[in-house]
């Protein structure tokens, strides 16, 4: 088989010898040249832990490349931090990003004929974002996550960055010091890597291990592990055999394989994120996936992880426990996995999780005989407020029924100063609305309006709901993306303050206590603002993403 088949396009015959000459021009040799082409899709930048120490891993990467005998091809695409953008006008980019990250590189592996791709990732937005890609240009490719960063100390105990975030809400209500601030978020991020905790990123690269887009041993590899280095060089070389046996994604992201991921997300109790990015990959492959299936995997999945932020432990203490082949076992034992998806180790997912070793005493993922809870950490609620669904994470949530005043806000940023100030009550849900993909647009995550309610002590005593988004270290009765947005007519445009919003989790039920008739008459009178941006990106994005309950798509 000719390995090179899709490069030779640009790279082969004497009408492509301006190509070769540029080429040339980069440090190829006629020998480089003639081999498979294999694109590197890095993610690196300097603004955030995240993905700073991805060129080190790139050049890895490359290393493997080469010695199985390929052509490796580096390129960057954009990022955004979520920690670092949090509560800003600039949070608004980042869901934006995800949709920049894969159509960058699809543009990239298309226009010079990539043989097979390697792509890197690290924050958020770049997981999916990548993995998007691979699905639409469909040669033999992986994704690689750069790894979780490790926990900071401080007093004596771990720290990750959802620590800073509550802590400035204990700042606010008075309980922590300004210098006790400044010493936390001195140590809570010691070096490179994602966010600690079951957070996005980690829930991204656990699903797409699982999935078996990513090769499942090394995802799960601390970012500055000695062993990072090492599983980057076989990545390397791994991809150039997934060349030689012609494997592309689409013979890995399939319905089932979606599916198992989505139960390794219940299991861990990952980020409700999960769902958007999901909806979005399975309609890049063209599977039918609806934001109820979310609900009716996560019914049948027992909560095994004891993962911050509803639980005690981070991701690198879930890596010294087993790691990702422990979670398919436990989801193989349980009767949820299908066994027979394909993985990009050229191993079926069962074949790894018969792999899986355990240490022993650990408490990091619980047995199927000692569940954190019976079913697992997503719920999807329906109801007059979300016809087209919302998502709850219930992850370290006791509360089943709340009910109570809505406090309503028109951003995030009136919501955050409402709460700085002290002036959101117990037994109240704070609504906040005009922050959905078309609204914001890009669908702000509320880390800073929900960690702070949790630093002043009223996690247990508050709800709170939004057309936006949460982060992965979001926890409490914290209910997000709720569709139909307010920018498209959804009745949570109309709710006034003092209107009662109902919550039953055992029902699956998000509700204002109002008539349809109610309803109806409000919406009647109800205009739409005017958009935020009138050009530029952001605008683009607007006009063309679809909704939440769609995955936030641009189509």
């Amino acid at each position: 088989m000719k390995l090179n088949k899709r490069s030779a396009i640009i790279t082969e015959g004497p009408s492509r010898a301006p190509a070769r000459a540029m080429l040339k021009a980069t440090g190829l040799s006629d020998e480089d040249i003639s081999r498979p082409m294999v694109g590197i899709a890095n993610t690196w930048i300097e603004t955030m832990p995240c993905n700073f120490h991805l060129r080190r891993l790139a050049e890895k990467v490359k290393e493997g490349v080469r010695a199985a005998g390929g052509t490796p091809i580096e390129f960057n695409t954009v990022a955004i931090s979520d920690g670092i953008t949090m509560g800003t006008e600039g949070m608004k980019t980042s869901l934006v990003s995800r949709e920049v990250v894969a159509d960058s590189i699809e543009l990239v592996a298309r226009g010079h004929y990539f043989d097979a791709i390697v792509a890197i990732s690290g924050c958020d937005k770049t997981i999916p974002g990548t993995v998007m890609a691979l699905a639409r240009v469909d040669v033999p490719s992986l994704m690689l996550y750069g790894g979780s960063i490790d926990p900071g100390s401080y007093e004596k105990h771990d720290v990750t960055i959802q620590d800073v975030f509550e802590a400035v809400g204990r700042h606010a209500a008075g309980t922590m010091t300004e210098a006790q601030l400044c010493q936390l978020e001195s140590v809570a991020c010691p070096n490179a890597g994602a966010c600690g905790g079951q957070f996005t990123a980690n829930t991204m690269s656990t699903a797409f291990a699982l999935m078996g887009i990513s090769p499942i041993w090394m995802n799960e590899i601390p970012a500055m592990h000695a062993k990072k280095d090492e599983a980057c060089v076989e990545a390397g070389k791994l991809v150039m055999e997934l060349l030689k046996q012609d494997l592309k994604p689409s013979a890995i992201i399939t319905k089932k394989s979606i599916e198992n991921a989505i139960a390794a997300v219940a299991m861990t109790g990952g980020s409700t994120n999960s769902v958007l990015h999901f909806l979005a990959i399975a309609h890049e492959v063209g599977v039918k996936l609806s934001i109820s299936d979310f609900d009716k995997i996560s019914s049948r999945t027992p909560l095994l992880g004891d993962l911050k932020p509803g639980g005690r432990f981070v991701a690198n203490d879930l890596y010294a426990a087993g790691g990702f082949r422990l979670v398919a076992k436990r989801l193989l034992d349980a009767g949820l996995l299908h066994r027979d998806c394909p993985t990009v180790s050229g191993r079926t997912i069962a074949e790894e999780a018969a792999d899986a070793s355990e240490t022993p005493a650990q408490e990091v993922l619980r047995p199927l005989s000692n569940p954190l809870k019976e079913t697992g950490g997503l719920v999807i609620l329906k109801g007059n407020l979300a016809a087209e669904g919302c998502v709850l994470k219930v992850a370290g949530e006791n509360r089943l029924n709340f009910k109570g005043p809505a406090r309503v806000f028109d951003s995030e940023e009136k919501a955050f100063e409402a709460v700085k100030q002290q002036k959101i009550k117990v037994g109240e849900v704070v609504v906040i609305r005009y922050e959905g993909p078309k609204g914001g647009p890009g669908m702000r995550e509320m880390l800073g309006v929900t960690a702070a309610l949790v630093g002043e002590g009223l996690g247990e005593s508050v709800a709170l709901i939004t057309d936006g988004r949460f982060s992965g270290a979001t926890h409490g009765l914290m209910i997000g993306h709720v569709a139909p947005e307010a920018a498209n007519k959804g009745p949570i445009a109309i709710i006034k303050n003092g209107d009662l919003i109902s919550i039953d989790i055992p029902k699956r039920r998000l509700d204002v206590c109002l008539t349809k008739k109610e309803i109806t008459a409000r919406l009647k009178k109800w205009k739409a603002p005017k958009p935020r941006y009138k050009t530029g990106v952001m605008a683009k994005y607007a006009r063309l993403v679809s909704s939440s309950s769609k995955g936030a798509v641009t189509q």
